[in-house]
């Protein structure tokens, strides 16, 4: 079945950087567009990056981030990745990966980013 796994979260402080990654399973993953999404506490799940199937790097970004995110594939690994530059206190979240299959959207179980000094 269908898997998506986050790892990389942690506990950064501002300004600092992190990757995060999604090892994904059970479907063509180089056919489906990836994701990434955060949901920061009391707030609502938000999209942050989208890439496409065929791109490598970069792709649409929530205009919040001010460019300082980077998503990234791996189709011969079926990873994908989520360099974070710059990071501030408001981008503590959980992250989440995920991808639409048909009608279904499949997500991983989140991975904690919290930035604080």
């Amino acid at each position: 079945q269908v898997q998506l796994v986050e790892s990389g979260g942690g506990l950064v402080q501002p300004g600092g950087s992190l990757r995060l990654s999604c090892a994904a399973s059970g479907f063509t993953f180089s056919t489906f567009a990836m994701y990434w999404y955060r949901q920061a506490p009391g707030k609502e799940r938000l999209l942050i990056a989208t890439i496409t199937p065929e791109t490598r790097s970069g792709g649409h970004y929530a205009e919040f981030l001010e460019g300082r995110f980077t998503i990234s594939r791996d189709n011969a690994n079926n990873m994908v990745y989520l360099q974070m530059n710059s990071l501030k206190p408001e981008d503590t979240a959980v992250y989440y990966c995920n991808t639409l299959i048909g009608l279904t959207n499949y997500w991983g179980q989140g991975t904690q980013v919290t930035v604080s000094s």
